[in-house]
């Protein structure tokens, strides 16, 4: 079986307070774009001689670390804890979504997993359930589950659908090949509310959310990378009616009302592409 998992965008991401736990409150507002990756799962013979249950490889994109950590490969085995009798699988994920860009590659391909994981195998999963096995693997991982846009609080798991289209503007993203430590980035942010909630913004027009829809995460991350927030600049200066970094990422978007050329942003190992919203 094969399936698409997608990317998303933050509209603002407000970071309101410190937790006991010592993971951070935040306020954002997520919605899905059609930035793909590409996984096929199919059942692994009975005799084949692997040493794990879940046999993934990860092509296109390089990505560091041992591929059974991925969260593929740990939504396949949270899954396995509940039921047992799940038949081992070879999985192959083409990454198209850009890595360390605040897009949810990786959160995606978990919650995407799950889904497929419970049509394959007729698991017999609610949705509920689904964004409770996705919230157990990561913060952003719930929402790919639903794959609408929703308003999110909590550290990303709490989840609300809202009736929000962005449909007939052109997406540009723009993703240099600069990692971005989340941990630095948290380090460096005082949390307190925003003086307007992210989710009443995104109701009001785009032309209005230049200067009431922020991230966080700018200022920190412009600071360490003034590159980043060049990007950001550029993008104004190229006729984008709002333009954001996503996430804790490095990429930085633009919503435009017609495509634009991003021939400018050749720097070795930048991602860049531009898409229609629907």
């Amino acid at each position: 079986m094969i399936t698409f998992p997608i990317a998303k965008i933050n509209l603002g991401l407000n970071v309101v307070e410190k937790r006991p736990d010592g993971y951070h409150n935040l306020e954002t507002v997520f919605y899905p774009v059609g930035i793909k990756d590409v996984l096929e799962v199919y059942e692994m013979d009975k005799d084949f001689p692997s040493t794990t249950d879940c046999d993934l490889k990860v092509t296109n994109i390089h990505i560091e670390g041992d591929e059974q950590k991925n969260l593929v490969c740990r939504a396949y085995q949270l899954l396995k804890q509940d039921f047992p009798t799940l038949p081992r699988v070879h999985a192959h994920l083409y990454k198209g979504i850009p890595t360390q860009a605040g897009m949810g590659g990786g959160s995606s391909d978990c919650g995407f997993m799950i889904t497929l994981l419970d049509e394959m195998f007729r698991l017999g999963l609610t949705e509920q359930q689904m964004i409770d096995y996705a919230a157990r693997l990561g913060a952003d991982c719930a929402f790919f589950i639903l794959n609408r846009p929703c308003y999110a609080e909590g550290i990303g798991e709490k989840l609300q659908p809202i009736s929000l289209s962005l449909k007939g503007w052109y997406l540009a993203i723009v993703r240099p090949a600069i990692p971005v430590s989340t941990k630095e980035a948290f380090s460096l942010i005082t949390p307190q509310y925003p003086p307007q909630n992210c989710r009443d913004i995104v109701m009001q027009p785009v032309e209005t959310w230049r200067d009431a829809l922020t991230n966080d995460f700018e200022k920190s991350v412009f600071t360490l990378y003034p590159e980043i927030g060049a990007i950001k600049d550029k993008l104004y200066e190229m006729g984008a009616v709002y333009a954001a970094m996503s996430g804790s990422g490095s990429s930085i978007y633009g919503l435009f009302r017609q495509p634009v050329s991003l021939d400018g942003f050749n720097a070795e190992g930048t991602f860049k592409t531009i898409i229609p919203l629907d």
